[in-house]
């Protein structure tokens, strides 16, 4: 028997689309209280002293955080080709001001203490709000794009056109759910620096944090309900073979009904949006009870709830299209090659465990709250 056969395509396919969940929550969970304490800065810092606490809460690690990104999007375009064709073509503008917003974050770091004018820092101070708020705001865009489905069609050779445009994108719906996930790592971002730091920029985190978290969890129940009632839902109609090729064509789809039947099949599933619910909650409480360490905890348990329910809400699916249903790409069409995903995932097992240890000792030697007296007594080595 040839080795990858020891596990068999369509245990692959569901091992890589947990994976890739698997990598996108740890995207959201490490550089989303990045994006978070960007998002506050403005805001929980008063003054320049108060503003650098803030940045050198996140100064040390940011980097590191956003390996996960890129993992996440190396893990599309190895394991899931056409949804990486799909989504990077159809989203391109979309992803071109993420990666625009995101790029103001190093150069806001590097370059905001290089004068001492407060006009110039303010700007940078505002540029690290950009750089946080707009990353946050457009990840749930996209996702409210997905849960709607995206309006491209494929050719009989698997040629992807999209047919959409950026203020397509920008509909009530997405954008609602865009504020979904800037509440919801905003609130993450003030749970961190509640952690992070203390006096009056902690006060601060605390209150911004949890009036987040509050507008997190009504627009989250409001994204719900009219997901439930007001957007149709995909099914397939006609399965794929087991363990067969991939290609959407093969599978028949049809559009209509409610994404919410999955949980009549599967009720287990509700498990993640209680989840979601009682992270956020529980977070909100203990901010606004002075608690230092659980909020984090809280709030992480909160994103893990929020983005485990779109993906099991939707499974198979993992990009549904609006204009040609057929076309939709679900978990068992639309993969690598058998060979592709046995082999990444042997490199998985043995590099990422390496990646989660090494991320575990940085956060082990920078552990401890920045002070007020430590970036005034190192101006020369802290941001």
């Amino acid at each position: 028997m040839i080795l990858h056969q020891l596990i068999d395509f369509d245990t692959l396919r569901v091992i890589w689309w947990l994976l890739l969940g698997v990598l996108l929550t740890g995207f959201a969970l490490t550089d989303g209280f990045d994006l978070g304490v960007g998002a506050l800065i403005p805001f929980v810092g008063r003054n320049d002293v108060e503003r650098r606490v803030a940045i050198n809460t996140v100064g040390p690690v940011w980097e590191g955080n956003q390996v996960w990104f890129i993992l996440g999007g190396g893990a599309i375009f190895a394991a899931w080709p056409p949804l990486y064709a799909v989504s990077f073509s159809g989203f391109y503008l979309a992803m071109f001001l993420v990666l625009a917003a995101l790029i103001l974050r190093p150069v806001g770091f590097k370059y905001r203490s290089k004068r001492d004018s407060a006009a110039w820092r303010s700007a940078w101070d505002w540029a690290l709000f950009v750089g946080g708020f707009v990353p946050a705001l457009i990840f749930g865009v996209a996702m409210g794009n997905v849960l709607q489905g995206v309006p491209f069609h494929l050719t009989d050779d698997l040629h992807s056109i999209y047919e959409g445009n950026l203020f397509g994108l920008l509909n009530p719906y997405a954008l609602l759910a865009g504020v979904v996930s800037a509440a919801m790592l905003i609130l993450h971002g003030g749970a961190w620096l509640s952690l992070k730091t203390e006096g009056q920029v902690a006060e601060r985190a605390r209150l911004y944090g949890s009036w987040a978290g509050m507008v997190a969890i009504v627009a989250y129940a409001l994204a719900g309900l009219w997901l439930a009632f007001g957007v149709d839902g995909y099914a397939i109609v006609s399965q794929h073979v087991a363990n067969g090729p991939s290609n959407p064509l093969y599978s028949e789809v049809s559009k209509g009904g409610s994404w919410f039947g999955a949980y009549a099949s599967r009720p287990w599933i509700a498990i993640a949006p209680i989840a979601g619910f009682a992270g956020l909650a529980m977070a909100v409480l203990r901010l606004r009870a002075g608690k230092e360490g659980s909020p984090i905890l809280w709030s992480s348990l909160g994103i893990i709830g929020i983005i485990s329910s779109v993906g099991l809400t939707m499974f198979p699916f993992i990009l549904p299209s609006s204009t040609d249903p057929n076309s939709s790409l679900t978990v068992w069409d639309s993969s690598s090659s058998h060979l592709t995903l046995f082999v990444m995932l042997v490199t998985s097992v043995i590099f990422v465990p390496i990646i989660l240890a090494y991320t575990a000792w940085v956060y082990k030697v920078l552990w401890g709250k920045v002070t007020e007296g430590e970036v005034t007594g190192n101006s020369d080595t802290v941001y």
